[in-house]
């Protein structure tokens, strides 16, 4: 019998190749992580650590408002105090919570071993760990950002706030966001190309539906908050007036740019916890999900509705009334979509028999209280209703209501319904009723009170307040109700500490669900399923108790372990049938070492060491081409067997790979934050005062034709070095000329620029948009570089299609945003020879 024979017919013998393949080596090794099991726990801990700080944080604030005389925090601590406490809570515990959540739960689910690129999932994470810690670092050092979560200028500007206590906001988010944008990522792909056989979209698992609009939200969401992060950094260091109005600049341009992430990031947040319910309650109730087509459509068109409603934060700012009409529709109209999937809910309830679990109380704690959150959000939709309560306690309050509602309490049902599938324990549950009654009632009493002293007129954000204005009983209540709830998250903390502790081993599915994640054991083994099911059913209504022997054995796809590789399948985006067959890279310290050199840039540019900027770039440049060499070696037969059969490509000689399809969302993210940064000048140029200066001088026509024409070879030469490898060469050789020319072109434009960039936001956006096709123009070089030397060295047209292939995508768009930047900067000089607005 041969050894692959004898792991067939042997599970234990499988399950030991395959965690040898796939498992994380112990000490050290931990560091080279890359397994989507080991990376989601991460995600979740260290989300959970800070939601521990900002819940500090958020004691600190009600014990300061408790009274009117407290003396507690003076103003500036009480400014970092609560800007923090936003930060922490918004950006480093929310979504990276529901990241590491979906990092975790996603190949379960869709029938796989991981995701599809498992060392950007690392890479994410460690950014996210060491941009929360820049953050935390500074509040414990007393340097902490101290102008509001939101960051509004001029407050944030240079002006009134001139130590680095912005800068570390500034600069510490912006890593952190490279963490949510890797997410969004590997999150699409994996969700529309690393699926079971079978599964097509009509068949995945609700929460899949759910995470993928996240993840497309995210994508395209966050963009606009990186670009207002690096445009106020910029003017902070180099004194470039993008928000100044007294030299072309707007204020009100930060919160255009804000408000374009910032309204999504709330269905950002409340849209993985949705998800989570709709998988959850199903289960507990013992009946299908209803209407589940109706709630695809409807999380769909929630997504496209919340790209419309910034301006709902901004109608005190002087929007016009036509413009104020259409955000107030959108906001209500919003209403429609979230109650489809409530009464989708209900309809679910309705049809089945509730077991009153400990996760169903979380999820009526949800319906409670986002309900109500919803009703005040509509009220606050309504423009003279915002107008009274804009920047009061009431809009505190609703913020609570929705986001509390809308992710704490669900984030507890998903946590006491999956845990058991994480350790493998059964819930203690002696503390859990209790610590569920406290938070519930604790947060009622700290907020809905909330309401009353925001109706009465207390303002946000301050931190002292006069007796006579009758907000203190109020504040008192809501103080002693948040130090309720906090008991309440000890107790849960508690609850979970002695579960690990004392937990009782228990059978598969104590749940009895229908989804894939209960067909394997528990704690899930580092390749989650000795083999890959084929689901010919919606992804909710299986039977995990009958497929989980049948994969343990190895009789689905990829059952046998091949040459130590780590082989998932890749299928039909629609239709699920299996294209391609994707090889993953071993464990590595690469991920680490690149958050590293990618760190460093970021801490070097908040301490102002500028002229060592230039090496951390570089090493992240060295860092991120190290990866491809270790990538996995290519069969040398174009049909692979996978099983049942049935033969399929290496993902390399694959029509659509994953990695082709991650260089369109990436460069989807990409053009989000180049048209975010066109629209940003479009609008100074119309609301902001004294523009454009009338001694404007643009840089040279030709010289900017040139540019834009020499980036243009890139995408030629791409096409070229398809042909043959001898036209490779060629097609190479011009791709890299053509982008030292652009860049080049485009750097001797910016220094021609720059000495007048200080002056007025009109030369300071020409120069931006310059050095952003220019960074474009450095990376093309670097693709065409790198195939040109895989050209040099091996004739294999098939490792090196792939290659050219991704490297086009990167040479077509760098050319049509050069392109776009010659049009604005032929408009910007027409506008200025016709003598302005």
């Amino acid at each position: 019998m041969t050894e692959n024979q004898t792991l067939h017919h042997n599970p234990i013998a499988l399950h030991k190749a395959l965690d040898r393949i796939w498992g994380t080596k112990p000490g050290w090794g931990r560091l080279a992580a890359v397994n989507h099991n080991v990376i989601g726990v991460r995600f979740m801990l260290t989300a959970l650590v800070f939601f521990a700080i900002g819940g500090v944080l958020a004691m600190l604030i009600r014990t300061q408002l408790a009274s009117s005389q407290s003396v507690f925090m003076d103003a500036e601590t009480y400014g970092q105090v609560f800007t923090m406490h936003g930060t922490i809570m918004m950006f480093l515990f929310a979504i990276p919570f529901f990241e590491g959540m979906a990092i975790y739960l996603l190949p379960k689910l869709l029938g796989t071993r991981d995701l599809a690129f498992p060392r950007l999932g690392a890479y994410g994470y460690w950014c996210y760990l060491f941009g929360g810690m820049i953050l935390i670092g500074a509040l414990l050092a007393g340097v902490a950002p101290n102008s509001g979560w939101f960051m509004y200028t001029p407050l944030s500007s240079s002006v009134y706030a001139p130590g680095i206590n912005s800068d570390v906001w500034l600069l510490g988010i912006t890593f952190v966001e490279i963490s949510a944008l890797s997410a969004a990522v590997e999150i699409i792909v994996t969700i529309m190309k690393i699926r079971a056989p079978g599964m097509s979209l009509d068949r995945m698992p609700i929460f899949a539906w759910y995470m993928l609009v996240v993840a497309t939200m995210m994508l395209i969401g966050f963009p606009p908050l990186i670009l207002g992060s690096i445009l106020l950094e910029v003017e902070r260091a180099f004194d470039l007036p993008f928000f100044d109005p007294t030299r072309g600049g707007d204020p009100l341009l930060w919160q255009h740019l804000f408000w374009l992430f910032g309204h999504p990031e709330v269905y950002i947040i409340f849209l993985p916890a949705a998800g989570a319910i709709s998988t959850i309650l199903p289960v507990l109730a013992g009946t299908p999900l209803a209407g589940y087509r109706m709630i695809v459509s409807a999380i769909v068109s929630m997504a496209f509705l919340s790209f419309g409603l910034w301006v709902h934060h901004m109608y005190t700012v002087g929007i016009p009334h036509v413009a104020l009409s259409f955000f107030s529709a959108a906001s209500a109209l919003v209403a429609i979509p979230t109650a489809i999937q409530i009464f989708a809910w209900l309809a679910t309830l309705a049809h089945g028999r509730a077991r009153f679990s400990i996760p169903m109380l979380h999820i009526f704690g949800f319906f409670f209280v986002f309900v109500i959150g919803g009703l005040t959000g509509v009220m606050l939709a309504m423009v003279p209703f915002d107008w009274q309560a804009h920047d009061t306690h009431f809009v505190v309050a609703h913020l609570h209501y929705v986001l509390v509602g809308g992710f704490i309490f669900p984030m507890l049902a998903t946590a006491y319904y999956w845990v058991p599938h994480l350790t493998g324990k059964q819930p203690v549950q002696h503390l859990s009723h209790a610590a569920f009654w406290m938070i519930f009632i604790g947060f009622n009493v700290t907020f809905f009170f909330m309401h009353l002293t925001g109706l009465r007129g207390m303002p946000r954000r301050i931190f002292e307040y006069p007796a006579e204005f009758g907000w203190e009983v109020l504040n008192f209540v809501s103080s002693m109700g948040s130090f309720v709830m906090a008991m309440g998250f000890a107790l849960v903390a508690l609850d979970f500490i002695l579960l690990f502790k004392f937990g009782r081993a228990f059978r598969r599915n104590p749940w009895k669900a229908g989804t894939l994640e209960w067909a394997m054991p528990t704690p899930p083994p580092s390749y989650n399923f000795a083999s890959i099911p084929r689901v010919d059913n919606r992804a909710d209504l299986l039977d995990p108790d009958v497929i989980g022997p049948h994969l343990a054995a190895g009789r689905g796809y990829l059952g046998m372990p091949r040459d130590d590789r780590m082989e998932v399948l890749g299928v039909n985006s629609v239709t699920g049938e299996p294209e391609q067959l994707v090889l993953l890279p071993r464990q590595t310290f690469l991920p680490f070492w690149t958050a590293v050199a990618t760190g460093s840039f970021f801490l070097l540019m908040l301490f102002k060491f500028y002229w060592a900027t230039p090496v951390a770039l570089a090493a992240v440049i060295v860092c991120f081409c190290l990866w491809s060499r270790s990538s996995p070696s290519s069969f040398d037969d174009d049909a692979v067997p996978i099983g049942h059969g049935e033969t399929v490509p290496v993902h390399i000689r694959a029509e659509s790979p994953p990695s082709y399809l991650a260089m369109v969302l990436t460069l989807v993210a990409d053009a989000t934050l180049y048209i975010s940064l066109l629209f940003g000048c479009l609008f100074l140029w119309i609301s902001a005062p004294n523009w454009p200066p009338a001694n404007l001088q643009s840089p040279s026509l030709w010289l900017l034709i040139l540019a834009a024409t020499s980036m243009s070879l890139g995408s030629l030469g791409s096409r070229i070095s398809k042909k043959s490898a001898h036209m490779s060469l060629l097609g190479n050789g011009l791709a890299f000329a053509g982008h030292l020319i652009s860049t080049g072109s485009f750097i001797s434009i910016a220094f021609y620029s720059l000495p007048s960039a200080s002056g007025h936001a009109a030369t300071a956006s020409l120069f931006v948009i310059v050095c952003y096709i220019s960074l474009h123009g450095v990376v093309g070089s670097i693709f065409a570089a790198h195939a040109l030397w895989r050209a040099l060295r091996d004739h294999d047209m098939s490792v090196r299609v792939l290659d050219l292939k991704i490297g086009a995508l990167w040479h077509d768009y760098s050319a049509a945003s050069a392109f776009a930047a010659v049009g604005f900067c032929l408009l910007l000089d027409s506008l200025v020879r016709d003598g302005g607005v």
